[in-house]
């Protein structure tokens, strides 16, 4: 039966308000469920039109069926009712998406004779009560142009305003306050839309999963551009500026862009049937699915691509629009005292060029650069506009490459390589990142997709934060600097392909270092450390970092001190450039212990075997003060400490401090240390629960753990955690702390699942000591469950190494060998697995 049909039939018949909200409900449910179908013969931009004008067509029924219930047979032509009903936002533009709220302006004029009040309550009442997700504004006409005023949110909204139904006459006095609201400053407006541009986008920066609305270069960039325009111009389509502002093939680039970035959304929505604009790593296989890539890679690298268009597109048209509004010819004297060419100026800190100038070759631009004061620069959208359309041929010219050594030779260069991203002449100045521009890295580590990510390491390189790195980075002379900067911004251009990224990355710096006229031991260098970028960090968080074949193994690959300075501040900008926060503490004391370590082998390529390390250990040790001050027997007694591990991994003070405690160690003692991440420090003589303590402490992923046998029966631990905690959650700490020296106490462990292909056991690791490894899937309560495990075996732990991403774990743990433990590593298998059998 027909919708109207069904709505007369129950007002007829004097039926409910309930009734009615019902059957819309019930209307409403079954047309969404249509939109799949709807986006599978319709996409991009007409999808959004066509489901528009379904809501529109859902809205009017459902002001018309008010004023039927309210006037009855004798119901008013609409437009003598002095109401409208204008869509706003996104639905206003005919952009809305599937879950997006509903934006609609409900604007009145208050006439006598007419409950214009009432009506409009109860259309609110059945809109919501039918399911309708509105943001709703209600406004008497006369007072639009001082809510405007009020609130810049209301103001914008307004601009994309839209008649849907109601009064036509209500609607023309609207559209007459409208334009005045357009027209008022619009100086102030302006500069106001473009400062909450800038925090936004700030906020939502490029990333690996984009927010498709609000990211720079999402949906909201393409907004400001067309709020600027119709306030400016009082167009309704940018399409109107075509010859005014920019051309039509720029235009048509914009568009193709904001299309793919109609569609991903719409897909997001109908995916997830809720409001959801981020593109997040598990949602991309469906999107793909849905959109027709059959390329999951592929169609992220789109969606990255068309983010960079609009962002650029943005920036230089919205800024050729507001100038003329924005300029201070108080400014004037000042850039004409700091031209840097004709039509190029600079003035503090930042790289103006003139809208008026002709379109400059890539030399005359690069030249520019150079010449700058070395210092990190913004760069204004002319200026961008110039890089953006320059025309560069190739191959490359001599003196561009001579122009880019230079750059390079800067200690601010940063900000440069983000001006040729932006501009996207980035792979056509460095021919090695064509197969990397946008690449998306699927790895759950990488915050950023591949040519942003070599960016931001430069961007680190430039900025080292950690003393003892920037002491060897100023130590470095001006040649290996050059090249550590080439090596740091090409590390991973390898990627992308089949073959293994270093390897193929090593191949194609070649060429670029070659037309830097670098010497054969420069180039040679060059390919060991984009060979071996990501050894230092592999080895550093997954290996045993003071095993002497390690240690060699590592320098063999990586050849002398020199190669392991430059990787070891090549492993820092690396690190710094996934994303922030993902080089912490831990990172920089593993991966210094590997550097020192690293370099003492250098050091004596005679092997010093792990005795002689530990006589020089115990001699730093007795030369200390410290050392001297403490009892005969204490010192003896640190001295005996069988774990070579012990000094090898702890300063010689800290190696007397732990001696110190354990001595005062009755039962137990601990600490807990929460100034940058939660550490625990534990000695006991009685037996510890270490499996119900990590059980307890499951929320919190452990970053390192260390187990030794220290004298007297004492047995030290120490557990240090990625997370910080505030001081109430270490207060509760300190109770499970504890509780776990009760061994009756007991709590339920998670469900893991180890498979015996991710153990790995080596009785061969020493004469004293084997090591298990436990590579597999991170799981909350994992370490907790491999504790138990081993307490159950009765084996003794004397130091464990945790390694953890989002998705991976590597733990490794040295273990005594005893009990004839290497004559039943089956054991060991069988207890690890039983839950996986």
């Amino acid at each position: 039966m027909d919708l109207t049909l069904q709505i007369e039939d129950i007002i007829e018949k004097n039926g409910s308000d309930f009734e009615l909200s019902k059957l819309f409900k019930a209307y409403i449910k079954e047309y969404k469920s249509s939109l799949g179908e709807l986006f599978e013969k319709s996409q991009g931009k007409d999808f959004l039109v066509r489901h528009t004008k379904g809501l529109d067509s859902i809205i009017s029924l459902m002001y018309k069926t008010v004023l039927r219930r309210l006037f009855g047979n004798y119901m008013p032509m609409r437009s003598s009712v002095p109401i409208a009903i204008v869509a706003l936002g996104s639905y206003g533009r005919e952009q809305l998406c599937v879950h997006s709220d509903i934006d609609l302006l409900i604007a009145y004029e208050d006439v006598e004779g007419f409950h214009t009040k009432l009506i409009i309550e109860k259309f609110f009442y059945l809109a919501l009560d039918a399911g309708l997700k509105l943001g709703h504004r209600v406004h008497e006409t006369k007072e639009l142009f001082v809510a405007s005023q009020n609130d810049i949110t209301i103001r914008t909204a307004l601009m994309e305003a839209r008649f849907v139904t109601g009064s036509t006459l209500t609607w023309h006095s609207t559209t007459k306050e409208l334009g005045k609201i357009r027209l008022f400053s619009q100086k102030e407006f302006i500069l106001a839309k473009i400062e909450e541009a800038q925090v936004r986008r700030k906020k939502y920066p490029n990333v690996m999963q984009p927010n498709i609305k609000e990211s720079a270069g999402g949906l909201r960039d393409s907004n400001l551009l067309f709020w600027i325009a119709q306030t400016i111009y009082g167009v309704n389509s940018l399409k109107d500026l075509i010859g005014k502002l920019f051309s039509e093939e720029e235009y048509r680039e914009y568009r193709v862009a904001l299309e793919l970035l109609f569609r991903v959304r719409s897909a997001l929505h109908l995916i997830t049937k809720k409001q959801e604009d981020r593109l997040l790593l598990e949602l991309i296989p469906d999107v793909s699915q849905m959109l027709g890539f059959k390329n999951q890679q592929k169609m992220v690298t789109k969606v990255l691509e068309a983010q960079w268009r609009i962002s650029n597109f943005t920036q230089i048209f919205v800024k050729k629009m507001v100038r003329p509004y924005i300029v201070d010819m108080s400014h004037v004297a000042k850039f004409k005292k700091n031209r840097l060419s004709r039509g190029v100026y600079t003035l503090d800190g930042r790289v103006y060029a003139s809208y008026n100038l002709e379109i400059q070759p890539p030399s005359k631009l690069l030249e520019i650069l150079v010449s700058l004061k070395d210092m990190p620069y913004h760069f204004d959208a002319g200026f961008l506009r110039q890089f953006t359309y320059t025309k560069i041929s190739h191959p490359l010219q001599a003196r561009t490459y001579t122009l880019l050594k230079e750059l390079f030779k800067k200690q601010n260069m940063y900000s440069s390589l983000k001006l040729f991203y932006d501009a996207g002449i980035l792979h056509q100045l460095f021919g090695a990142f064509k197969k990397v521009l946008h690449l998306p890295q699927f790895d759950g580590y990488h915050h950023y997709p591949v040519d942003i990510h070599s960016i931001k390491c430069i961007e680190a390189l430039e900025n080292i934060q950690e003393p003892f790195i920037k002491k060897l980075y100023d130590a470095l002379d001006a040649d290996e600097k050059l090249l550590l900067k080439i090596v740091t911004l090409f590390h991973d251009t390898g990627k992308g392909r089949v073959q293994d990224h270093s390897e193929v990355g090593a191949k194609l710096i070649v060429a670029f270092v070659k037309k830097m006229k670098f010497t054969e031991e420069q180039i040679q260098r060059c390919i060991t450390l984009i060979k071996q970028h990501v050894s230092m960090s592999n080895i550093a968080f997954k290996e045993n970092i003071h095993n002497e074949k390690t240690l060699y193994k590592f320098m063999s690959t990586i050849e002398d001190v020199t190669n392991l300075k430059l990787l070891y501040i090549l492993t820092y900008a690396d690190i710094n450039g996934v994303g922030d926060g993902v080089f912490n503490s831990f990172n920089s004391n593993l991966l210094h212990e590997l550097y020192v370590s690293a370099l003492e082998a250098a050091e004596d390529f005679g092997r010093i075997n792990e005795a002689t390390k530990r006589i020089n250990a115990e001699k730093k040790v007795q030369k200390l003060p410290e050392f001297l001050e403490l009892p005969k027997l204490l010192q003896s007694k640190l001295l005996r400490v069988e774990s070579n591990l012990f000094f090898f991994k702890h300063t010689p003070l800290d190696n007397i401090r732990i001696a110190k405690i354990a001595k005062e160690t009755q039962n137990y003692n601990f600490s807990i240390n929460t100034d940058t991440s939660l550490s625990i420090e534990i000695y006991r003589k009685i037996p510890l629960n270490i499996g119900y303590l990590l059980a307890m402490l499951s929320h919190l992923d452990v970053a390192s753990m260390e187990i030794f046998t220290l004298f007297d029966g004492v047995k030290y631990f120490k557990i240090e955690f990625i997370e910080h905690v505030e001081a109430d959650e270490a207060v509760h700490i300190q109770t499970i702390i504890h509780n776990a020296f009760d061994m009756s106490r007991h709590s339920k462990l998670k469900d893991v699942t180890i498979h015996k292909e991710e153990i790995s056991v080596d009785c061969e690791h020493s004469l004293t000591l084997a090591e298990v490894t436990v590579n597999t899937q991170n799981q909350k309560g994992l370490l907790a469950y491999i504790m138990e495990c081993f307490e159950e075996l009765g084996i003794n732990i004397v130091t464990a190494k945790i390694h953890s991403t989002k998705h991976k774990v590597r733990d490794s743990f040295l273990i005594e060998k005893q009990n004839e433990l290497c004559n039943n590593v089956a054991k060991i298998y069988e207890l690890l697995t039983k839950k996986s059998v």
